[in-house]
């Protein structure tokens, strides 16, 4: 995982803006302002990272980042891992982050990956069910009682208030809603579907937790065809500020 966009919430509308990205390459770690960062004059731009324009470089992740993944000396870290589906011997900070969201009950951030093609030329997404706690009790039974590789199904919520664009998961006959999919995703998953046809899409289960907090409780997986022309990330609020200066950290 390269590249990282922070997400962050307006406190007056509800609406989520990428603000910022994070990336790694040969050692280095980058973090740039994104045009999102300009959208509210509520945004505060993070710690000494104040000018929105520059380009902060570091050898290490930046605490903004670091304070967001459970330190190792954790007694649960191993249970952790376990639940965002990743090789203890193997996952790195950026894998960790992309998988987990970043999610802190004190802030309004969270962390989103942007999609590469895969080896196969495919577009695949991990992500965690969202709203989980707020269904049913019926509907929370069938959703810890999910299999891997069950195969799950993406409905479009236009009558939700706070989300047109919400998109609910559902489990085939019999019919069980079992969360939605997290909000940064629902435009470009409803995107993907209409480009490459919803008969291409396959959402399955990719891990039960039934130990873990409720936003870590369903791991799931969308994979597709990778559109033709697609770049996700690319556009409007995703766009870069920087004018190319750079500053250490």
């Amino acid at each position: 995982m390269h590249k990282l966009f922070v997400t962050w919430q307006d406190p007056d509308t509800r609406t989520w803006h990428p603000v910022g990205r994070l990336s790694y390459d040969q050692g280095t770690y980058q973090f740039a302002y994104t045009r999102g960062a300009k959208t509210s004059k509520k945004f505060v731009p993070f710690g000494r990272m104040l000018d929105l324009g520059v380009v902060y470089l570091s050898n290490e992740l930046f605490p903004l980042f670091a304070n967001r993944l459970l330190p190792k000396s954790r007694p649960e870290y191993r249970d952790y891992l376990k639940w965002l589906g990743l090789d203890e011997t193997k996952a790195d900070e950026m894998e960790m982050l992309a998988r987990s969201g970043g999610q802190r009950a004190t802030d309004s951030l969270e962390i989103v990956p942007c999609p590469e093609p895969s080896a196969q030329n495919r577009y695949e997404v991990h992500f965690f069910s969202h709203g989980l706690r707020h269904l049913s009790e019926k509907d929370q039974a069938r959703a810890a009682a999910l299999h891997v590789d069950e195969r799950l199904f993406v409905m479009q919520d236009r009558q939700n208030k706070s989300d047109p664009m919400a998109l609910l998961l559902r489990t085939d006959d019999p019919m069980s809603m079992v969360g939605y999919v997290p909000r940064y995703y629902s435009a470009e998953f409803s995107t993907v579907m209409d480009q490459v046809g919803q008969g291409n899409v396959r959402v399955t289960v990719e891990r039960v937790n039934p130990d873990a907090p409720s936003n870590f409780r369903l791991l799931c997986k969308f994979v597709s065809p990778w559109p033709n022309g697609f770049a996700p990330c690319a556009q409007g609020e995703f766009q870069l500020i920087s004018s190319g200066a750079a500053a250490p950290q």
